[in-house]
């Protein structure tokens, strides 16, 4: 018996390979730390040792009841129809709610953080549609969740040894738990250990971002930077966030997950993103 050669991989096309690269920048670099020092032009010690216990305290309260209410509107109200000049919407939606959190300080925060963290959903949702996904699917509704676990990163902006591909790693089994849950039908229980679980697991790493923006807020130094613009930072970063994280779901569905994440992990190693590209793949 006569067996034919394997069927040979195909290729990244160029444009798809510029925007690998662009993800791959997107997602190990994107430190919203960072952002708020361009923006404010000087550091302001978001390293965890320099952040009060009370902030910290105060931001993982806020992040986990913030992720609850964004579970809820992906459960039950994202729509595949993109809502008319959505982004200009949601920037603007963003603007006003971290003004009225900025305005009152860190007892707004638990009252701010779950309709800006909504918000963000919403168009995190628009980048995934864009993309390519189908909102009516649990799996990329969950997806839409997880981009919140991609935004903690330090203050020097790496996430951890092999970045983004060992994140999704570890959230792997509690993404698939969650998908199956809601796929069989219980949306309706947000209360179900597989979703709680999920929650809890993406709310350790929101809070990190969290705890920074709060901290920002909460700097009389920063002058005329307002609640409005350290919030429309923090959307822009998660957006940013969603786009790589989106492009890479998308590429993986073209070209299958073993080529694509052997491109990512080349790219970040030659771009110096990973000081150790062990257990990236």
């Amino acid at each position: 018996m006569t067996y034919g050669a394997p069927a040979a991989r195909p290729n990244l096309t160029a444009a798809d390979r510029e925007a690998l690269e662009a993800a791959v920048a997107a997602l190990e670099r994107t430190s919203f730390a960072r952002r708020l020092a361009a923006m404010t032009g000087r550091q302001i010690g978001f390293a965890g040792r320099a952040i009060p216990p009370r902030l910290q305290e105060a931001a993982s309260t806020a992040a986990a009841a913030a992720l609850q209410a964004a579970l809820g509107a992906a459960l039950r109200t994202l729509e595949n129809a993109p809502a008319r000049d959505g982004t200009r919407l949601h920037r603007a939606l963003a603007a006003a709610t971290g003004a009225i959190g900025g305005a009152a300080g860190l007892a707004g925060l638990p009252v701010e953080l779950p309709v800006s963290t909504t918000i963000m959903l919403r168009a995190i949702a628009d980048v995934a549609r864009a993309e390519g996904e189908d909102l009516s699917h649990p799996e990329t509704r969950i997806a839409c969740l997880e981009v919140f676990a991609l935004g903690g990163h330090g203050e020097n902006g790496e996430v951890l040894e092999g970045g983004y591909l060992a994140l999704r790693g570890l959230f792997a089994k509690s993404v698939s738990d969650a998908t199956r849950y809601v796929a069989a039908g219980g949306a309706a229980n947000e209360a179900a250990p597989a979703l709680t679980r999920l929650v809890a697991r993406i709310a350790e790493r929101f809070g990190v971002a969290v705890s920074q923006k709060a901290a920002a807020q909460a700097v009389p130094a920063l002058g005329a930077i307002s609640g409005a613009a350290v919030n429309l930072a923090f959307a822009d970063h998660f957006q940013r966030l969603a786009r790589g994280h989106f492009t890479v779901r998308r590429l993986e569905r073209a070209y299958g997950q073993t080529l694509v994440r052997e491109e990512y992990a080349r790219i970040a190693r030659d771009g110096g993103f990973w000081r150790d590209a062990a257990g990236a793949g």
